[in-house]
């Protein structure tokens, strides 16, 4: 994500994303992050993060030389720390999207991610299968099958930065 939605970094910079390096699947998603963003020729470097101090001395030193932005994968470490990171991208005036609602309701810009009460519906499903007598082993790996896309108009104002309104259209939420 960069100053504008169109995605206008400066040449040689690149967004940074925070994940945790301890994380396969958050390995993976950053990951794929970097192939999608590679198509609209967008660099994804990721930021190192241990604990909260390594994430904001990273954010920090990154947010000093950029014109881009961040993104945060799922992972326990980014939901540990998500006050600190949307405090620093605040402070920075760095543009971010986040794994999942709460983060926009929260302050951020832009959160996209599978939507928390349907995966629990499938939890749920679940559950009803194994006390029918079914093996946990037995039943298949799920993965979302519906996402979220929410918008938070009021950090998109502070930040200089202009939403189209085809985006807008298709948030699932959008904080004005």
């Amino acid at each position: 994500m960069a100053r504008t939605a169109q995605g206008d970094c400066s040449q040689g910079d690149a967004c940074r994303g925070i994940r945790d390096p301890t994380v396969t699947a958050s390995i993976g998603q950053l990951a794929a992050i970097q192939s999608a963003a590679r198509l609209s020729r967008v660099e994804v470097i990721p930021l190192g993060g241990q604990d909260s101090k390594d994430i904001e001395r990273t954010v920090t030193e990154f947010a000093r030389g950029s014109n881009c932005g961040l993104i945060a994968v799922a992972s326990p470490l980014i939901n540990i720390n998500s006050n600190l990171i949307l405090s620093l991208a605040a402070r920075h005036r760095l543009p971010a999207t986040y794994p999942w609602r709460s983060f926009v309701t929260a302050g951020g810009l832009i959160g996209y991610g599978p939507d928390a009460i349907d995966a629990h519906r499938q939890a749920a499903g679940y559950v009803d299968r194994i006390l029918k007598g079914e093996k946990p082993a037995d039943l298949p790996v799920q993965a979302p099958t519906k996402y979220e896309l929410a918008i938070n108009l009021k950090t998109a104002k502070a930040l200089g930065i202009e939403v189209p309104p085809t985006l807008i259209a298709r948030a699932d939420e959008v904080i004005e």
